[in-house]
């Protein structure tokens, strides 16, 4: 059997030529290594630790069905701040007294794209539909940036039906990225919450899977010459249940309850997992593996521990989704009047400057870099606001942001306190 060595050195070009010129392959120090399943990587690594989280349930097989974000190929037309601008859009597509070429340079469509997509052929479904204003609804466009989409499927390239029909419901879902070093960050940060559909770019370079908490297919079915949204869907599911289901494998309800003699919930395993995907212990130590492939979870045998982390869990996820009683107070204010005008964010001892007399304060140096899914949110969120005038309601949302981002880092802390407990107990 082949033996498999390893060898790497860091630093300039230079630096490298240099090396390279006096050594070759018999004076190189040269590392054993041993590729392991599944994806045999020839780069040293903790074996022993690796075999460890090998054990750990994976989550794309804790929450069966999961799928990409969305894909619209026309952000700009059919995505927006408010339903208002976009309603105007739709109004200039669907008027029969506009000629194609007209609608075309106005919405910066094209007539016909590579995909076929063919913009004569498209408005056509608009001229028979009047019931438009049931297509509106909420997507989670970027972390902490909820904004209005046109979800119809003559419009949306990509609808992921198979998952996004279910968070036009009352749900929840854990977006979370394939691989850590896809973002450009050292760190592991490719893990928010939603409760609407989602854009595939939800983080930076895209492709986060999308795991709902619930399945909602009867309800869909039955409800689909109601709820235009719902004729999306390309396929009739066999109904099999009745209402709501957890999109959890049955398996590990039966393992929790062997081990804590008592039964969970659905929500207590969602926000208990989210919990742990923001645990710094747990991103440091299994670094490796989490740039590499979607996380593996370990489940504490303690059932006081599972709950406590799960309430933990709950918190951040109030949080991210701005909805903690906790965001009523607000740490950030701003408080100088004048034009409200995104023009460039600059942070500066404490202070977001959006332009240049006015500014959010009260924003610690760790908060403003704070990144989720490669974004530094505070800055990313105001640079997507560039050139417009901040609404009351834009104001209030960023400083619950900036209020959210500092209880994260708190409770992430909370939360290593517990996790170092939890792998004593799996």
């Amino acid at each position: 059997m082949a033996k498999i060595y390893h060898s790497e050195i860091y630093g300039l070009r230079e630096r490298k030529y240099d090396w390279l010129n006096k050594h070759n392959i018999k004076n190189v120090k040269w590392q054993k290594i041993v590729p392991y399943p599944e994806f045999y990587l020839f780069i040293p690594q903790d074996q022993r630790l690796q075999k460890k989280y090998q054990t750990y349930s994976k989550i794309t097989e804790i929450f069966p069905i999961n799928n990409t974000g969305i894909v619209t190929k026309r952000d700009s037309f059919v995505i927006g701040f408010n339903k208002n601008e976009i309603n105007q859009r739709i109004r200039i597509f669907s008027d029969k007294s506009l000629s194609d070429e007209f609608v075309s340079k106005s919405l910066k469509l094209p007539l016909r794209d590579k995909d076929k997509w063919d913009l004569h052929e498209a408005r056509k479904h608009f001229y028979r539909n009047k019931d438009l204003e049931d297509y509106y609804t909420h997507i989670q466009y970027r972390p902490f940036d909820k904004k209005w989409i046109f979800y119809h499927p003559t419009l949306v390239a990509r609808q992921v039906e198979k998952v996004m029909i279910h968070l036009l419901q009352d749900n929840l879902a854990i977006c979370v990225g394939r691989t850590g070093s896809a973002t450009g960050s050292d760190n592991y940060d490719i893990v928010f919450i939603a409760e609407n559909i989602v854009d595939l770019n939800l983080f930076r370079r895209g492709g986060e899977l999308v795991f709902p908490l619930y399945l909602y297919p009867e309800t869909i079915k039955r409800d689909k010459k109601k709820n235009p949204l719902a004729q999306m869907m390309m396929f009739e599911p066999e109904i099999k249940y009745q209402g709501k289901q957890p999109n959890i494998k049955p398996e590990l309800f039966e393992d929790l309850k062997k081990n804590y003699k008592k039964d969970v919930t659905p929500e207590e395993i969602f926000y208990y997992i989210y919990a742990v995907l923001y645990s710094y212990i747990y991103r440091k130590k299994y670094t490796e593996f989490l740039k590499v492939d979607f996380p593996r979870l370990p489940f504490t045998k303690d059932y006081k521990l599972f709950i406590q982390l799960g309430k933990l869990g709950k918190q951040l996820a109030d949080l991210h989704l701005l909805k903690s009683k906790e965001l009523d107070k607000t740490i950030s204010k701003f408080q100088i009047d004048g034009s409200n005008k995104v023009e460039k964010p600059k942070y500066e001892e404490g202070k977001v400057w959006i332009n240049k007399e006015q500014y959010f304060d009260g924003i610690k140096e760790e908060v403003w870099q704070y990144q989720i899914g490669g974004y530094q949110v505070c800055e990313k969120w105001l640079k997507d606001r560039k050139n417009r005038t901040l609404t009351l309601d834009e104001i209030k949302t960023y400083c619950k942001i900036v209020t959210s981002l500092s209880k994260t880092i708190e409770l992430q802390k909370k939360i290593d306190r517990y996790f170092e407990e939890v792998e004593k107990t799996v």
